[in-house]
């Protein structure tokens, strides 16, 4: 059973929202409003937060940056009616790992909630930390390091990045990585894949004085691939 907060102020999608999750076993917080999110966010431990982004109160994306902050752990699935662009690209800047737009297939939903879920559970304690360059990455701990000094990284980036050392110098395309990474029903734009590899590229230059890093290439109309550092 995993904890889930279900951030929404539609009465009818919030209360179909939270019994369904309940309904597969979850413990399902449901909060009505923007601060009522965050309070509660900053008092408990969710697994996963499915946060509406039209809030009567406090801007969805501010209310993202928030939880994220202090929650750096938590899958965040934004719930949008904004089907622009630049408005899924500012909330996945935000912090969040996923969105789905209104109207929210239920069946997709849960199968999306599923699949998150699963990918964050806990790691294989006997998975051997991997080396390239000076960065190691160790799947049992979660924890990324160069040259000792630990990166910091949110749950998908490290996912990712975790995927893409598994095979380095191979060319991954974007169905593998959106299948093994988000889900395997991902149907749909991929612009969240776009947004984690460009956040996952400047956290990595950031600690290129800190020893040699390995460099995502892209591979334009394939996906991309981890180039080992000279």
């Amino acid at each position: 059973m995993s904890r889930v907060m279900v951030v929404e102020d539609d009465e009818t999608i919030g209360s179909v929202l939270k019994s369904s999750l309940s309904g597969q076993g979850h413990d399902v917080v449901w909060q009505r409003t923007g601060q009522g999110a965050i309070d509660e966010a900053a008092r408990s431990n969710f697994a996963l937060v499915l946060l509406d982004l039209g809030l009567p109160d406090v801007d969805g994306i501010q209310v993202c940056r928030r939880i994220r902050a202090t929650q750096p752990q938590t899958v965040l699935v934004m719930l949008t009616a904004r089907t622009e662009e630049m408005d899924v690209v500012v909330g996945l800047e935000a912090g969040a790992d996923d969105y789905l737009t209104k109207p929210v297939r239920l069946g997709e939903l849960l199968a999306r909630v599923r699949a998150h879920l699963r990918r964050s559970g806990p790691s294989d304690p006997q998975a051997q930390p991997t080396s390239i360059g000076d960065l190691m990455l160790d799947q049992s701990s979660r924890r990324v390091t160069v040259g000792g000094q630990e990166l910091s990284l949110r749950t998908k980036e490290f996912d990712l990045l975790a995927r893409l050392v598994a095979s380095p110098g191979t060319a991954i395309s974007r169905h593998t990585l959106m299948t093994e990474v988000w889900d395997e029903h991902w149907h749909g734009p991929t612009k969240t894949l776009d947004v984690h590899i460009a956040a996952l590229r400047r956290r990595l230059e950031t600690m290129a004085e800190f020893g040699a890093v390995p460099r995502i290439m892209t591979l334009r109309g394939h996906g991309y691939r981890l180039e080992l550092p000279s």
